[in-house]
């Protein structure tokens, strides 16, 4: 008979097998029998006997189950993992025949919180479920520990993409700013460029500097820059608002223009 059939008020979890089960001793039911003799342990017999018969206890690879009711049914489990601590007891018959009590606290709980009662050695049985909590723990452990190392795997690796997908964003700002400075210096270049042109085109570059003239000197806006300077005329100065850039000196060698008001006279050409 397979577990599934014979166990069919538990669901075992995949990886979940039995490892051993069990009824109370028919030892049990000898008080029950004695007072049968004198006829009113008959009710107590059978009450005895229909207990038994309805009461399965089950270890397994993951935990501890129990069932009880005769009318009803009442399907109990506790879970390794929660297991706080496991003790067996035996009274003088069950020490005699070799039947007694295991006991399950739980972490948190209050007391006894499952029994097998009156099961075959029950030391062995204890001693049985201690061997499979430590089973247990040990391969939690063993899960967690695994996880850990996943996950500080997992953390490596998010740190790396990190790093390279911030290198790769610096390596593409540095181009975008190479990009912004070749654009400046092709900018400057043309602003240059045009500077020249509009300079070269206000003056001649063939044309031969008078005596004493600044051949670098940039012309002012408006002014002749191919007119013949006039004698000892001051070759670098700044015309005034007014003045006939292109205006030629008199035959008399003077310029026709009149100094103002608060012109410099030492500016007059002579």
């Amino acid at each position: 008979m397979s577990a599934e059939s014979e166990f069919d008020w538990i669901t075992l979890e995949p990886d979940e097998e039995v490892l051993w089960s069990g009824q109370p001793h028919i030892y049990q039911l000898l008080p029950a029998v004695a007072l049968s003799l004198v006829l009113i342990g008959l009710p107590f017999l059978l009450a005895g006997y229909l207990n038994r018969e309805n009461t399965d206890y089950v270890v397994t690879s993951s935990g501890l189950y129990k069932k009880t009711g005769i009318l009803s049914r009442d399907v109990q489990k506790i879970e390794f993992g929660n297991v706080q601590d496991i003790s067996f007891s035996q009274g003088v018959i069950g020490k005699s025949v070799g039947y007694g009590n295991v006991n399950v606290s739980t972490a948190g709980g209050s007391g006894v919180e499952m029994q097998f009662q009156a099961v075959p050695d029950p030391k062995e049985v204890q001693e049985m479920i201690n061997r499979e909590i430590r089973r247990s723990r040990q391969s939690e452990e063993e899960k967690r520990g695994k996880a850990d190392v996943l996950d500080e795997i997992l953390g490596e690796l998010r740190e790396i993409r990190r790093a390279v997908e911030g290198g790769a964003t610096a390596g593409t700002t540095a181009e975008a700013s190479a990009g912004v400075d070749a654009g400046g210096s092709t900018a400057g270049d043309g602003e240059g460029s045009t500077a020249g042109d509009h300079g070269g085109s206000a003056t001649d570059p063939d044309r031969t500097p008078v005596e004493g003239e600044d051949p670098d000197r940039t012309p002012v806006e408006g002014e002749d820059p191919d007119r013949t300077l006039l004698e000892d005329e001051d070759p670098d100065r700044t015309l005034i608002e007014g003045e006939d850039p292109d205006g030629a000196g008199s035959g008399d060698g003077e310029v026709d223009w009149a100094p103002m008001e608060e012109e410099d006279d030492d500016r007059r050409a002579e």
